[in-house]
């Protein structure tokens, strides 16, 4: 799911500022962009401690 939102949203995003720039709509681009952004936020969710962490 991590994936597809991002690809959604980069690709929403590529689009918009592709249209103000007066630049072609780029898919691959943008796939490569999101698969980056997503693989960055799977990692970041997972080094992320989930219980209490104790005082030291």
């Amino acid at each position: 799911m991590t994936f597809l939102w991002s690809l959604l949203l980069v690709s929403l995003l590529n689009y918009v500022v592709g249209a103000i720039a007066n630049v072609d709509f780029n898919f691959l681009a943008g796939a490569v962009v999101s698969l980056f952004l997503s693989v960055l936020v799977i990692v970041l969710g997972e080094s992320i401690p989930e219980g209490p962490v104790s005082d030291h």
